[in-house]
């Protein structure tokens, strides 16, 4: 028998397509990522296992669930000390909470989630202000200071912050920063050198887990500032000069963050120390201790009730997506979106498309241009889909649009770090502050529509007007929507 290069060719597909099933279904997984990865593995046959290897593999789950399990915080003394503190004055926080309780009781059962009661929360839509009032807080701080960015980037904003903690560490200040090796390429451990020789910490999330391990999934994309334990920042924005503008290819950065006080930085500060703990190396925070030093009881009275809601691989019940979810069935008038990467799962298309339909005022704001253009393919594909259903769709015009913000009703919102896709839902650690308040939800929804002024409407005749060429990328980029 004669063996040709046909038949060698033959045997390593059929060996290809064989160990590929093996690879996708060793592990639990949604049916349409096995499906997506399936196609990649197919169709790539030597590619498809490299960009398996980086992105495909799940975390094994006792790393999973130990990032959880051995960090967890008790705190309801701590929060019934803190609603001592407070007192009985009736405020116009009061007035809410009784009108949330099925979503709040969702975040209680699924991700612990306490509810924050009468927290100040300033609403922060510029990269410049942001940092300034960053920046004065942290030069205030007498205790401690606890940093977790996505991107933490070596340029001039972040040799400007990063000096900051150095001679807050050199004063005595406790100083800890986490960061995201992938998400902060260029920034190498010694960046940080300075710092560690002040007393400070630093380290790469989860990087002492994954040593010689090359997932780029699992990404942590937080973004976390606590000061004195009474004092947090969470939303949109990382560190890096592209934030403030200064980067030619995106233009103006238009971002959302909030600046908290009150309880609701407990629920930051108790996410910071899980993920300090389960990523340190050395420098671990001993429980003991923890809520003397890092919780600090407050009497701030502000009108906003919240919670801090987090996920990520270390769950299976995707709890942000949940909320998303949850608030959209709630809405009665209109749900307002904006998010860089539109890449929503099954549940959470049929959400809106429900909500369309029953006459809610469904507006979703995406940017013009592309940071990662496999992705905003899909994110225009999606885009058109609820268009078709009657959702108006807007590309901000004014630079990148980077936000990511749900406004329901007069009264409900979400601001954090959860883009609406499948990576944010599954894959990355990500952080959000769900807000029971009508006056902050009226100055998002104000925002909204200041935005609106620099963006085009995009109508279904525009999006069917594109070129055969660009809805063919569209559509295959949707087909690896569940792996992008």
């Amino acid at each position: 028998m004669v063996i040709t290069l046909t038949m060698i060719g033959e045997l390593i597909y059929l060996v290809n397509v064989v160990v590929a099933i093996i690879m996708v279904f060793r592990q639990r997984r949604d049916i349409a990522a096995i499906w997506a990865w399936l196609l990649v593995l197919l169709l790539l046959p030597v590619v498809g296992f490299v960009l398996y290897a980086f992105l495909g593999r799940q975390l094994p789950q006792g790393k999973l669930f130990k990032v959880k399990s051995d960090t967890q915080l008790e705190m309801a003394d701590l929060l019934a000390k803190q609603r001592q503190a407070l007192g009985n004055e009736q405020l116009p926080a009061d007035e809410v909470s009784t009108s949330v309780q099925e979503l709040v009781q969702m975040f209680m059962t699924a991700n612990d989630a306490f509810l924050a009661r009468k927290n100040r929360v300033k609403l922060i839509a510029d990269g410049h202000e942001l940092f300034h009032h960053m920046i004065e807080d942290i030069e205030r701080a007498k205790s401690s200071v606890h940093v977790e960015f996505y991107t933490f980037y070596n340029d001039q904003i972040g040799r400007e912050l990063r000096d900051l903690l150095v001679r807050k560490a050199q004063s005595g200040v406790e100083v800890r920063v986490i960061y995201d090796p992938f998400g902060s390429l260029g920034t190498y451990r010694s960046f940080f050198k300075p710092l560690r020789e002040a007393g400070g910490y630093a380290e790469p999330f989860l990087a002492h887990a994954m040593i010689w391990d090359f997932r780029l999934n699992f990404r942590n994309h937080r973004k976390i500032v606590v000061v004195d334990g009474k004092i947090g920042y969470v939303g949109g924005y990382n560190v890096g000069d592209q934030y403030l503008g200064r980067k030619a290819k995106f233009g103006y950065w238009r971002d959302t963050h909030l600046r908290l006080t009150g309880s609701g930085v407990f629920g930051l500060q108790g996410r910071f120390i899980q993920d300090w703990n389960a990523t340190a190396h050395a420098g671990a925070l001993p429980a003991d201790r923890i809520v003397a030093k890092y919780f600090p009881l407050t009497h701030v009275k502000g009108e906003t009730n919240l919670q801090i809601v987090t996920s990520g691989p270390d769950s299976e019940l995707q709890q942000i997506k949940m909320g998303y979810i949850k608030l959209i069935q709630t809405a009665k008038k209109r749900v307002w979106l904006q998010t860089p990467y539109l890449i929503p799962d099954d549940s959470v298309m049929d959400a809106l498309k429900i909500a369309i339909m029953a006459g809610v005022d469904v507006r979703i704001m995406i940017p013009c241009m592309p940071d990662h253009p496999f992705v905003y393919r899909a994110t225009q594909y999606y885009a058109h889909e609820l268009a078709k259903f009657g959702a108006k769709i807007f590309y901000y015009q004014n630079g990148f649009m980077h936000a990511k913000t749900m406004v329901v009703d007069d009264q409900f919102a979400s601001v954090g770090s959860a883009n609406l896709d499948y990576r944010s839902f599954k894959l990355n650690f990500e952080v959000n502050a769900f807000l029971y308040d009508q006056k902050l939800a009226g100055e998002l929804a104000e925002l909204f529509k200041n935005d609106e002024l620099k963006s085009q409407l995009v109508t279904v005749e525009l999006f069917e007007q594109q070129s055969g060429w660009l809805r063919f990328k569209q559509s295959f980029s949707r087909l690896l929507s569940p792996v992008l």
